[in-house]
Parts: structure tokens; C-alpha cells; sequence
């Protein structure tokens, strides 16, 4: 989990326009002096300016989530639109809008409380005109178009099958861990179904489980163009492992079966300080180092 480099509760302090964040316009939300943070939330660094509203007790954004926004918008970087399944609080998707500045999304989520918190974080980023957050399970007929195509769709899925580990003490928690609305093989199935011509879907998924993933995308007419493991701490083996795929019919025959292994990407050297290359991931997505 990434430690939060600001958290406010009620008057948005000095340090949200000084510092370190890329150039740009501040987003409408920070300007509101008025602005109070509900108890029991936090508004924190997301990127650059951005801000994200989070339950204190409930689920908290996470590396998985920078990586996965990172991964897919650094091997799709002219997409126009955007589609984040099981987008959860909005941390992937509201990551992917800072860094692609031009593009359209379209995110799915099926809890109600972190949809809330999504578009109190889309609005107080000034994100509205092109980020449309929705209320559903992308498995259910109408909550997608079956014409919506997308140049880049991005997934965090849960890893686990409901009863193989702790559940946890939050909804919120549970649903991002184990498998309640659909597994890796939805998600690719959704992705394959709503990639436009060329497109880029963009997951993480635990390195151990990599026969899992494999089977999935081969069902769902997908191929692994590329794919890089993910080392939490130097000399561990790797956790996670994030993946690119494309549509496999709209590649050339002898790329299908190809896939670009990447080095290792670590996390934490040995003494437990972050990684210059990690470190070089977080300025990408406007994070202060």
C-alpha cells in the first residue's frame, strides 16, 4: 500500500497548491475553502493535483493500482477513450485521466458507496465533461453498449476465489480481494468485447496465477503482447505481474503467440528504500517523490 502524501480534514491546507505537481490548472475542488471532509474519509495525493476521496477503515488505494494505470497508459499514450472495469474508488481510472489529459472515459462499478466517493473525487478534480462513472456490474446487459469500443481498457480485478483466504472486515475490502462480481476471465471477456481495432487492455494479476490468466485471455480471443513482473522488495520472488494484451485477430499470425517479457519491476531495494525506477513510475503519474 502506498502511504497518502496529503490527507485533509476540512479546510484545504497551504500545501495543496505549493510543492512539487505538474504544471496545470488546479482542479475546481481545491479552490473551494469551504470544502469539509466528511468523518470517516480522507482526500489524498493522487497525482499531481488530483485528489482522491477514500474511506479511513475501507479499501485504500494501492500499488497494484498506480502500476496498472501506469502500465496501460505508458503502452497506449494517444488513447481518446477509456474504459476502467470494476473501477472501485476511481483510483486506476482517476490516475489514467491525469496522465492521458485528452481522453474520454467510461468507468463501472458495482458498489454504490464507492461510486459515491468516485464522483465526489471526479468533481472535486474537474473531470466531469469527460469522466462518466457508472453504477452497475459490467457482466449485466445494458450497463455497456454492445457497440462501446475503447482504445484502452484498464483492470485491478480481485485475485482470490470467494472461501480460499481472510476475507477481511469491510465491504469495500472484500470485493477488491475475492472474486464476488466476476473473475480475471470476465474481465477479459469484457475487455475483448469492447477493444477497439488496436487497442490495449492493461491488468494486474498475481504472478503465481499466471495459468489462470493465460487460459482467460486465450478464451476470450485475446493475446499477451506484453507482460513484467513485479517485485515488492529486491531478492523476493516476484507477487504480481502486470499484463498487455490485444485483440490476437487483429494481429499478424506470427506475432500471436509472442509475448515481450519485460525485466523485473522492483518495488523496494534491500535496505527497504523505494526503487529509483519506482520512484521514476510515481513522477510519471505526477506523484511527489
Amino acid at each position: 500500500m502506498i502511504k497518502n502524501a496529503a490527507t485533509t480534514q476540512g479546510k484545504v491546507p497551504e500545501p495543496f497548491f505549493k510543492g512539487w505537481a505538474k504544471p496545470g490548472p488546479v482542479p475546481p475542488g481545491a479552490l473551494d475553502e469551504k470544502l469539509v471532509v466528511p468523518v470517516g474519509e480522507t482526500l489524498d495525493a493522487i497525482s499531481g493535483h488530483f485528489r482522491l476521496f477514500q474511506l479511513r477503515n475501507g479499501h485504500r488505494f494501492s500499488t497494484d493500482d498506480v502500476l496498472t494505470a501506469w502500465y496501460g497508459a505508458s503502452w497506449c499514450p494517444s488513447a481518446r477513450t477509456v474504459l476502467d472495469l470494476g473501477s472501485g474508488i476511481g483510483s486506476v481510472g482517476m490516475i489514467a485521466a491525469w496522465r492521458l489529459s485528452g481522453a474520454r472515459f467510461v468507468t463501472v462499478e458495482a458498489q454504490a458507496g464507492s461510486v459515491e466517493l468516485a464522483r465526489k473525487s471526479a468533481a472535486y478534480n474537474g473531470l466531469g465533461e469527460r469522466y462518466e462513472i457508472r453504477l452497475g456490474d459490467f457482466r449485466d446487459a445494458g450497463v455497456l453498449k454492445a457497440d462501446e469500443k475503447f482504445d484502452l481498457v484498464l483492470g485491478s480485478p480481485p485475485y482470490f476465489p470467494v472461501g480460499t483466504g481472510i476475507e477481511g472486515d469491510h465491504p469495500q475490502k472484500i470485493a477488491c480481494r475475492f472474486e464476488l462480481r466476476g473473475d480475471i476471465a470476465d474481465y477479459c471477456r469484457a475487455a475483448a468485447t469492447h477493444l477497439a481495432s488496436g487497442g490495449f487492455f492493461a491488468c494486474v494479476f498475481p504472478n503465481e496465477q499466471i495459468e489462470r490468466i493465460q487460459k482467460a485471455t486465450r478464451k476470450a480471443g485475446l493475446a499477451i503482447v506484453r507482460r513484467r513482473t513485479v517485485v515488492l522488495k529486491e531478492g523476493e520472488a516476484p507477487l504480481l505481474c502486470l499484463f498487455g494484451m490485444m485483440l490476437a485477430e487483429h494481429l499478424p499470425g506470427a506475432f500471436r503467440g509472442q509475448t515481450w517479457e519485460e525485466p523485473p519491476l522492483i518495488i523496494r531495494r534491500k535496505d527497504g528504500s523505494v526503487h529509483p525506477e519506482y520512484s521514476a513510475v510515481k513522477l510519471a503519474i505526477g506523484f511527489p517523490p
